[in-house]
């Protein structure tokens, strides 16, 4: 009986950590919003001075301002109709952020890595594929 109170009490212990952590997990809201409304501009406010960019056909580092360029130009070709982030998580001193993006074209699966840079949380890759699963 002593066993089953025991693991009872590590098990809520684990589960309440477990939920406060998750509740920390939070990439910064304006990501989520530029992406929604197919803001290049606004989500380089976010970004690193260098992003990698896995956009379609196009996959390298690239300087903020050219992968701002290529984002907007991605935003103009296919309108953002909805962003939904589906599964956030943390490891270290970076976080990520795995959403779907409705579009007028088609759906998209988007995979953002952030990482801290002296005080602020950081854009580091931005990937948005076709969903496949759709």
């Amino acid at each position: 009986m002593r066993f089953i109170i025991s693991s009872a009490v590590v098990f809520i212990a684990f589960f309440t950590l477990t939920t406060v952590n998750q509740d920390q997990i939070k990439i910064p809201a304006g990501i989520s919003i530029a992406i929604k409304s197919g803001n290049a501009a606004e989500l380089a406010k976010y970004m690193n001075s260098t992003v990698e960019l896995l956009l379609l056909e196009k996959e390298d580092f690239y300087k903020k301002a050219v992968a701002e360029t290529i984002l907007k130009d991605f935003f103009n070709e296919y309108h953002s109709k909805d962003f939904i982030i589906r599964h956030q998580g943390a490891r270290n001193d970076a976080q990520y952020a795995i959403g779907n993006l409705e579009t007028e074209k088609g759906s998209f699966r988007v995979y953002i890595l952030l990482k801290k840079v002296g005080q602020e949380l950081l854009i580091h890759i931005i990937r948005i594929e076709p969903d496949k699963a759709q």
